[in-house]
C-alpha cells in the first residue's frame, strides 16, 4: 500500500465507514470546482430531453397549431408571450419577472451532432463530454474539466461527499469537488472511538478518518447556515413562488452557498423531462424543479447573481408532432435556457428555422440551426477570457464557433 493516499479517493472509496450515500441510482449530485476568475458559471443537465417547442412555444409559427392539436400553445393555452412570436408556457411564469430584468433567456433550434439515434444515455454522454460523436474513447472526460484543464492557476477544491451519480461534464483529470444533499456521515461518539482505537496505530487510516469526520462536520455546519439564509430568503418577492422543500432546492442553496466563497463552478442536474405521456403533467413538474432551481440561485446569491451565467442545457428535442398519448417522442433539435446577471436574458436567440412540412429534420423534429455547443463555448470566450483554437480544438472538438451570438 501506497505511503500516502489520497484523500479524494479515500472518500469515494470509504463510504463503508459511515457515509450513507442514498440507495437510488437517480441521487443527484452537485459538482463544484474553484477558478481564478470573478465569474460564476453553473451547468444545469436537464435529463430526459425538454421540450423546448412546449417550453418556449414559437406560437407565431403558422404551422404549430397543427402539428399540436391539443397541446395548447401560446396566449390560448395560458402562455405568456415574449417577442410577438416565441411564448413561455405558463408553468414556468416563475421567470417572467428575470426575463423582464433581462436575466433569463433561451436559444432556440439548438442540438449536439448527435443524430437520428435518439438514446437518452448516448445524448446525454455526447452533451457532456461536448464531443461530436461516440467514437475515439473520448468519454474520459467532461467539457467543463476540460475547460478547467486549460486555465493556469487553479485552486481546486478537495471531494468531501459522494452521490450515486457521476456527472460526465465535470470529470476528468481536474479536480472537483462533489456532494449530495442525501450523503451523511452518522457517527456517535461510541463509534468515533472506535474508529480512533481501531485505527490509532496506523496514521494512514486515523488521519483520513479524521479527515471525514471533520468533512461531515463542516457539511452539517453548512447545511445549518443554509436553512438559516433560506429563512433569510423568504422576505425576497421571488422566493414566494419557490417550494422550499425538494433535493433541487437544497442542491441550489447548497451551490450557492460555494458560489459565494471560492467556488466558481457548479454543475448538477435535474431529472425528469421526457414526455411521451401526457406532457402537460410531466412538464409541470420539470418546471417547478427548474424554476426553483434558478429563483433559490438568485436570491441566496445575492449581489454574485450579477457575475453568475446559468446554462440549462437537455440532450436532444422532442418532436415537432404531438403523439396519441398527449405527448412527445425523442426528437433533434430543441432549446437551451439560460439565466444570470452576466448573461443578456430577455431574448430568444438562434434561427428559427420554420415548422412547415419541408423545414422539419428527417420531416419530424425541429431542425438544428446551431450547435449547442457554441453558446457555453462564447460564455467561456466572453466572460473568461479562453481563446478561439482552445474552445475549437481543446475543449469541443469539432466545433465551428461561428458568430458571436450576443449571449454575453
Amino acid at each position: 500500500m501506497p505511503a500516502q493516499l489520497d484523500r479524494r479517493r479515500f472518500l469515494i472509496g470509504g463510504a463503508a465507514l459511515g457515509c450513507s450515500a442514498a440507495a437510488s441510482p437517480f441521487v443527484t449530485p452537485v459538482a463544484l470546482a474553484a477558478a481564478p476568475w470573478d465569474t460564476r458559471l453553473v451547468v444545469v443537465i436537464l435529463r430526459g430531453a425538454m421540450d423546448g417547442i412546449d417550453v418556449i412555444q414559437p406560437y407565431g409559427d403558422p404551422a404549430l397549431a397543427a402539428l399540436r392539436p391539443t397541446l395548447l400553445t401560446g396566449e390560448a393555452g395560458g402562455a405568456h408571450d415574449l417577442d410577438g412570436f416565441f411564448a413561455l408556457h405558463r408553468h414556468f411564469a416563475p421567470l417572467l419577472p428575470l426575463w423582464q430584468a433581462g436575466e433569463f433567456g433561451a436559444a432556440h433550434a439548438v442540438s449536439t451532432p448527435y443524430r437520428d439515434k435518439r438514446s437518452h444515455f448516448d445524448g446525454q454522454d455526447i452533451l457532456e463530454a461536448g464531443l461530436p460523436d461516440l467514437t475515439g474513447g473520448g468519454l474520459r472526460d467532461g467539457w467543463l474539466n476540460r475547460m478547467l484543464q486549460v486555465v493556469p492557476g487553479l485552486e481546486p477544491e478537495v471531494a468531501f461527499a459522494i452521490g450515486r451519480e457521476q456527472m460526465l461534464v465535470l470529470t476528468g483529470e481536474a479536480s472537483a469537488a462533489r456532494w449530495s444533499p442525501d450523503a451523511e456521515l452518522r457517527l456517535s461518539a461510541n463509534a468515533r472511538a472506535l474508529l480512533n482505537v481501531v485505527h490509532h496505530d496506523d496514521p494512514l487510516f486515523r488521519d483520513a478518518s479524521d479527515d471525514a469526520v471533520a468533512i461531515a462536520e463542516q457539511l452539517s455546519m453548512e447545511t445549518a447556515m443554509a436553512a438559516e439564509a433560506a429563512d433569510r430568503m423568504a422576505d425576497d418577492p421571488m422566493m414566494q413562488a419557490v417550494q422550499r422543500s425538494g433535493e433541487h432546492v437544497e442542491i441550489a442553496q447548497f451551490a450557492a452557498d460555494r458560489l459565494r466563497g471560492d467556488t466558481r463552478i457548479a454543475s448538477f442536474s435535474i431529472n425528469g423531462w421526457d414526455t411521451h405521456a401526457r406532457q402537460q403533467n410531466t412538464l409541470q413538474r420539470g418546471a417547478r424543479a427548474l424554476t426553483d432551481t434558478i429563483l433559490t440561485l438568485k436570491a441566496a446569491l445575492g449581489p454574485v447573481w450579477g457575475k453568475t451565467a446559468v446554462l440549462c442545457l437537455t440532450e436532444f428535442g422532442r418532436t415537432a408532432r404531438e403523439n396519441g398519448s398527449a405527448g412527445t417522442d425523442h426528437g433533434t433539435g430543441g432549446a437551451m435556457l439560460f439565466a444570470g446577471g452576466a448573461l443578456r436574458g430577455g431574448q430568444v436567440l438562434g434561427q428559427w428555422p420554420g415548422l412547415g412540412e419541408g423545414d422539419l429534420y428527417a420531416g419530424r423534429d425541429l431542425m438544428p440551426t446551431r450547435d449547442v455547443r457554441a453558446y457555453p463555448a462564447w460564455v467561456m470566450h466572453d466572460l473568461l477570457g479562453i481563446a478561439p483554437d482552445v474552445l475549437e480544438q481543446a475543449i469541443f472538438p469539432g466545433l465551428e464557433l461561428g458568430a458571436n451570438p450576443g449571449i454575453v
